[in-house]
């Protein structure tokens, strides 16, 4: 092989890698905009092993021993003012510790299926949660996903043998473009507690993937698998955050 082949070969398996890989510098200027802020909570960092990602670790007045990690969506980070913020900070109010993590992430312009890659460098990110929340005494954890990161954490909990208590999925789709994406296919597999929230003018992938939803659920065995709509709500619940809160508090009362 020339030289010029040679280079030409590195260079495809070097964009290859970095195809299938978190846009750290994306990361990097989200973080530099997020954690200067930040109002309620604190921005930690913690280590996947291969990099460090941010976290936003909020405690609520009264000291508890249970606590909710937050999954965003498609691109954006751990406070995004749409459900992601709103949970993290009104989750407090009812004695729930909150983590909002960084989920990986692609450039602006990548397309949703670009994202398949990705899943794969969810278990350590959620690991390193849990690990953090374990080191502080938590007890009680349930993990709580929107949109994509309803998705990464169905494929995340039928993956891992990690203990948690229970699995929020707000929005979550069910897409088959690849066998990592296919919450329909990780909900077969998942046996603990799961409240799968949607709004009803929700995205058609939702919409469209109620029934088979909970009838993975049911092949799974799960004896706590629940379903709400939540009226007048679209995908990010704009101007119905309460009505999400007052629903997610209070199935996660039955977590403790």
């Amino acid at each position: 092989m020339s030289v010029i082949n040679r280079l030409l070969l590195a260079t495809i398996i070097i964009i290859s890698c970095n195809s299938q890989a978190s846009d750290l510098a994306k990361e990097k200027r989200w973080a530099d905009q997020v954690v200067d802020a930040i109002i309620d909570g604190e921005a930690i960092w913690l280590d996947d092993g291969n990099s460090k990602f941010l976290g936003i670790y909020t405690e609520p007045e009264n000291d508890t021993s249970r606590a909710v990690i937050v999954m965003h969506g498609t691109g954006i980070h751990p406070d995004w003012q749409q459900v992601i913020q709103p949970l993290r900070v009104g989750l407090i109010e009812h004695d729930w510790h909150t983590l909002s993590i960084q989920m990986p992430i692609l450039p602006n312009e990548a397309e949703y299926h670009e994202y398949a890659p990705l899943y794969d460098e969810v278990a350590p990110r959620i690991d390193a949660a849990i690990s953090h929340l374990r080191d502080n005494g938590i007890k009680t954890i349930v993990l709580i996903g929107h949109s994509q990161g309803a998705a990464m954490t169905a494929y995340y909990l039928s993956t891992s043998k990690q203990d948690v208590n229970g699995f929020v999925a707000i929005g979550m789709a069910a897409l088959a473009e690849d066998p990592r994406m296919n919450s329909i296919k990780a909900l077969q597999k998942i046996t603990i507690p799961i409240l799968d929230i949607y709004g009803d003018d929700d995205l058609e992938g939702v919409m469209k993937s109620i029934k088979a939803r909970a009838e993975a659920a049911s092949s799974a065995g799960n004896q706590d698998f629940t379903q709400v709509e939540v009226t007048g709500s679209n995908h990010f619940f704009d101007d119905t955050e309460d009505a999400l809160i007052k629903a997610v508090a209070d199935w996660l009362e039955k977590r403790k």
